[in-house]
């Protein structure tokens, strides 16, 4: 076996070995616990963050040396699919997102208890709408920070340094989410923020695309979730003395369906190799974009598709269908829309190839 075939090997290994210690968190087919947790004071059980730590799924793309599992974009997208299959709420990717900042800044007491899970350090990162760009800009507010309440200290990127933020005391006004989560706009106290250190060059903007792309990979699970969940229906669910999934009109509606499923995963998967060999940041945004892009348009599309071909039902909050469509609706904007991630894709990508 070759060197490469030998890697290949291991990583695929490794991906299965991910996914299989989801089903310890990700169960598939009941969501009472994520009903359970909608609009809830956090949003998430903080629980099962301290899970998702102690399987090592936080330090997941960090190397062995600053206490991660160095398993790479491949394994973190494969994750992130099983959770998005599952609607977990718990907010493993912005929790990725900072461990990543922490470790670049050599903050090691607290990047520890990030990635033991036992507290949830949010960056806030973002100052204007639809953005993949942290402008740093001192003491601007910081817009749509995920599930805020849960979190115990923000990080705060100022300039090229990165600044630790506590969580008590903050003004902080927050909105409910479709998907019975929340968003935070944070004004920032910068008298007792304290400096952590300098981030290196292109720190801040890899781990976007990271995070963007891990979003992507959700988005994938959210849609592979709902086309499951509608496929049963379809077996099941009869009219004129036989299974409406036997009438060719949904048949032809079910295929498309697939398709775009499939297509979304060669990107999302195509992406993740991209930047496991190390391109430059210009290909890394150009592949990232694009699989951002088609992970937001087609999760809409398939998961509304979805909640039509369950007919009225589909419609109601007690039907779990609908849960679909709304984490859709909410995880399609993060780090960035369909639209914002077009434009950048157009501005990343070669001229040989636009």
């Amino acid at each position: 076996m070759s060197m490469d075939a030998a890697d290949h090997a291991e990583r695929d290994a490794a991906i299965r070995m991910i996914r299989d210690s989801a089903a310890a968190i990700a169960t598939r087919g009941d969501l009472r616990r994520i009903r359970a947790l909608r609009h809830s004071e956090r949003g998430f059980d903080p629980a099962v963050l301290r899970q998702m730590g102690e399987l090592g799924w936080i330090g997941l793309l960090l190397p062995e040396a600053a206490g991660g599992a160095g398993l790479g974009m491949s394994a973190c997208c494969a994750l992130a699919e099983e959770l998005g299959r599952a609607l977990v709420p718990e907010p493993l990717i912005p929790a990725m997102l900072s461990a990543t900042l922490l470790s670049a800044c050599g903050e090691e007491a607290l990047l520890a208890r990030v990635l033991a899970g036992e507290a949830l350090v949010t960056t806030a990162w973002q100052e204007c709408v639809d953005t993949l760009d942290a402008s740093g800009t001192p003491g601007a507010p910081r817009l749509f920070i995920p599930l805020p309440r849960g979190a115990e200290a923000f990080l705060l990127p100022v300039g090229p340094a990165l600044h630790l933020l506590p969580a008590a005391g903050q003004a902080l006004e927050v909105l409910a989410t479709q998907d019975g989560g929340h968003l935070g706009t944070l004004r920032p106290d910068a008298a007792v923020a304290r400096a952590l250190g300098e981030l290196p060059e292109g720190a801040i903007e890899r781990a976007l695309d990271e995070a963007a792309l891990a979003t992507a990979g959700y988005l994938l699970g959210v849609m592979e979730g709902a086309f499951a969940m509608t496929l049963d229906y379809l077996r099941t669910r009869q009219q004129f003395g036989r299974p409406i999934g036997s009438f060719q009109a949904l048949q032809h509606r079910a295929v498309d369906l697939k398709i775009q499923v499939a297509l979304t995963r060669a990107s999302v998967e195509a992406a993740a190799a991209t930047l496991e060999a190390g391109a430059d940041a210009r290909a890394r945004a150009a592949a990232v974009s694009r699989a951002k892009a088609r992970a937001a348009e087609a999760a809409m599309l398939v998961t509304r598709a979805a909640v039509q071909m369950h007919g009225a039902i589909g419609t109601t909050d007690e039907h779990d269908i609908g849960l679909y469509l709304r984490k859709a609706m909410v995880a399609c904007n993060a780090f960035g829309s369909a639209a914002l991630h077009r434009r950048r894709f157009v501005a990343s990508v070669p001229d040989e190839e636009a």
